[in-house]
């Protein structure tokens, strides 16, 4: 048991320093383009999810909507996203992220991406979908506990 409890640990360990290097490259990054944290937080999700509506992006960040309002309207001015009535529920709005400034922070961000991209080249089917499987288990538990579902 022994083994198993130091590729926990290894894991753990190898998943903190990875958020950690991950974080400071996009702070570096970001910063270049005039984008915060948040800024940069939201961006990213809403290139992962496509567009998204206020209460969404609340739900997936935990800040109060409040703050969201304040996140959006700076990425507006920015130019960085766009704020579009649902046809279906004029009530509705979405945040459209503008696909220049999704492609100027992709950009940004190449190095790490690409790393990623060489290092999931490097493994087979079998590696690949336990990779999966772990990444997704987290993402869906994080988004539930987000969502105040746990």
């Amino acid at each position: 048991m022994a083994g198993v409890d130091n590729l926990r640990d290894e894991i753990r360990t190898s998943v903190l320093r990875l958020i950690a290097e991950v974080c400071l490259r996009d702070h570096v990054a970001t910063q270049r383009l005039g984008l915060g944290g948040t800024d940069s937080r939201f961006l990213t999700l809403l290139d992962v999810y496509g567009p998204l509506t206020p209460g969404r992006l609340a739900q997936l960040t935990g800040l109060t909507t409040g703050s969201v309002t304040g996140v959006i309207d700076r990425l507006e001015r920015a130019g960085f996203v766009s704020r579009e009535r649902d046809d279906a529920d004029r009530r509705k709005v979405r945040v459209i992220p503008d696909p220049g400034a999704t492609a100027q922070l992709a950009a940004a961000r190449h190095e790490p991406i690409d790393l990623l991209d060489e290092v999931l080249h490097q493994r087979g089917a079998d590696e690949l979908a336990v990779i999966a499987s772990f990444l997704g288990d987290i993402v869906e538990r994080h988004e539930r506990e987000m969502a105040g579902q746990e």
